[in-house]
């Protein structure tokens, strides 16, 4: 198997390389006929990103289900389960409302929106957002083959926790299932290394394919918004997670990025927390040191409820509408919005396109208008590349915390070949 640092670098220059050519190719402004673009860009290079892709989404379900169900069956204690679950949601919500907070403040010093000469015919038709009741109800799985089947990771968490808590009260037949999935499980963490392995050529692949087709021509109208939002997910990032990683965990932050930087580049280059979740919850368990019955529970959810990174966006682009269009919406509307996008971080977890739709649900709440969305689609696509390696970098902090707070941490793994120490 590939050595780590040398897969990280390798990772780094597939990236780098594709970002490059593709950005080159883009500038050479082929025609969609040109050989090149049929067969070479959109052709063998889509394909080699897409199927790199689709492989990591293979093993999410699979790995969500046999991991949680391990980490759940070995936490016989409910109450230490009730305990953790409560520790994750609560300081994902945290995290989230700092962000939103973060990203409030620091647009209303740049300023993004004003001077925009920005016209008001654009036309965004958001997707209906779910009522809360309706959430809450669906989270609660019917038929959990189905929820497998169609990816529902909340569902298939509430059945794996159930088939865990279960597993654990059920004496020496528990007993022998336990060690059948702890089976499964390294098989699962073996398939990945397996993918890990090609990762430099599939980030390659995706790089090349999304830059030889964008360019970054598209964010030279929304300089200034893009900025906005690319410094705040940079300051949260290197703010927020380190100060939580050192003042309550008690770690030190630099080791901790250290460790944890190349799932970063998988998640910038696939754009989505659940396609990068099988190499997070490795990475989790095998550089940080938290333990499987945390990490287990933990990732999964962060990757499916802690949107940090999209609540940045929302808070960057409800003052870049509001502003565009000249509407002031005073301090209470800003109260509503940090308020808005936290509850929205897990109300809406689930549905697709998430990230639009909660910040259609904001700007409604808010009373701006809802077609200024269109204004910024162009350059979200890049953006979101961004702030989902913030949201995977959230889910891991969280995770840290959490198992140092309940002592299911291994600070010899975490410190590995590494000469800082915890007070450094």
């Amino acid at each position: 198997m590939i050595e780590r640092a040398t897969l990280t670098r390798n990772i780094l220059i597939g990236m780098a390389g594709g970002l490059l050519l593709g950005s080159l190719i883009h500038a050479i402004d082929l025609a969609d006929t040109n050989p090149i673009m049929v067969y070479g860009v959109n052709g063998l290079f889509d394909i080699g990103g897409k199927a790199f892709v689709a492989s990591l989404k293979l093993l999410v379900v699979p790995l969500v289900f046999v991991s949680l169900v391990c980490g759940a069956s070995n936490l016989s204690d409910g109450s230490s389960l009730g305990r953790i679950g409560i520790k994750t949601v609560g300081l994902y919500l945290f995290t989230t409302a700092i962000a939103i907070t973060l990203a409030l403040t620091v647009a209303n010093i740049v300023d993004p929106g004003m001077g925009m000469a920005l016209t008001t015919d654009a036309v965004f038709v958001a997707k209906e957002s779910p009522p809360l009741k309706e959430v809450i109800v669906a989270i609660v799985p019917t038929n959990p083959v189905k929820a497998m089947a169609e990816g529902n990771m909340l569902q298939v968490i509430v059945f794996a926790i159930l088939v865990g808590v279960a597993i654990a009260k059920s004496g020496s037949s528990g007993q022998r299932v336990r060690e059948t999935l702890n089976d499964w499980n390294d098989i699962i963490m073996r398939m990945i290394m397996m993918l890990m392995a090609i990762a430099p050529i599939g980030v390659f692949c995706l790089m090349l394919a999304l830059f030889s087709n964008m360019g970054f021509s598209a964010i030279t109208d929304l300089i200034r918004y893009f900025l906005t939002v690319a410094g705040v997910l940079v300051l949260h990032f290197l703010l927020t997670y380190a100060m939580m990683v050192r003042f309550v965990a008690n770690l030190n932050p630099i080791v901790f990025y250290r460790n944890f930087y190349p799932v970063m580049a998988y998640a910038f280059s696939t754009s989505s927390s659940n396609a990068t979740l099988p190499v997070t919850l490795e990475t989790v368990e095998r550089r940080l040191g938290v333990k499987n019955e945390v990490a287990s529970f933990t990732v999964p959810l962060g990757a499916t409820i802690n949107m940090d990174g999209t609540a940045i966006m929302q808070g960057v682009a409800t003052v870049f509408i509001a502003q565009a269009y000249n509407i002031d919406i005073s301090m209470t509307g800003y109260l509503m919005v940090v308020l808005t996008a936290t509850l929205a971080s897990i109300g809406t977890a689930g549905v697709p396109g998430v990230g639009l739709i909660t910040l259609a649900l904001v700007l409604q709440q808010v009373g701006l208008p809802v077609e200024g969305i269109a204004l910024i689609i162009g350059v979200d696509r890049l953006l979101d590349m961004m702030r989902t390696a913030v949201n995977v970098c959230g889910d891991a902090a969280v995770a840290t915390i959490v198992a140092k707070s309940e002592g299911k941490f291994d600070e010899s793994v975490f410190y590995k070949d590494e000469t800082l120490s915890p007070t450094t």
